[in-house]
């Protein structure tokens, strides 16, 4: 057999700061016409200030096409390991966790 390379392949790099990855428990998603703004955020017990951790801006399309690769990945998640808990746009993380209140 012939092997032919395919000029038209992506590589895709990933350096090892970025392959360690950032944790963020909230998404914060706005809109205008020509793009979406992701914050991801990292809210943490006690604390009245979270850090936006990494901002993502991309075009509608990309943001659609974002939005299909989540529901196909969360689908073939379920089919293994069972239905995620559903949670709705009211359910907001609460700021302390179930732990104690701090005082100062």
């Amino acid at each position: 057999m012939n092997e032919e390379k395919n000029d038209n392949q992506l590589k895709i790099e990933l350096s090892d700061k970025i392959a360690e990855g950032t944790y963020a428990n909230l998404a914060i998603i706005v809109h205008s016409s020509s793009e979406f703004v992701v914050d991801f955020v990292r809210v943490l017990p006690g604390i009245p200030k979270a850090p936006v951790k990494s901002r993502i801006l991309m075009t509608p399309e990309n943001a659609k096409r974002l939005m299909l690769a989540l529901r196909d990945n969360i689908a073939k998640y379920e089919s293994v390991n069972g239905t995620i808990k559903n949670v709705t746009n009211k359910q907001m993380i609460p700021m302390n966790f179930g732990g104690p209140t701090p005082e100062a």
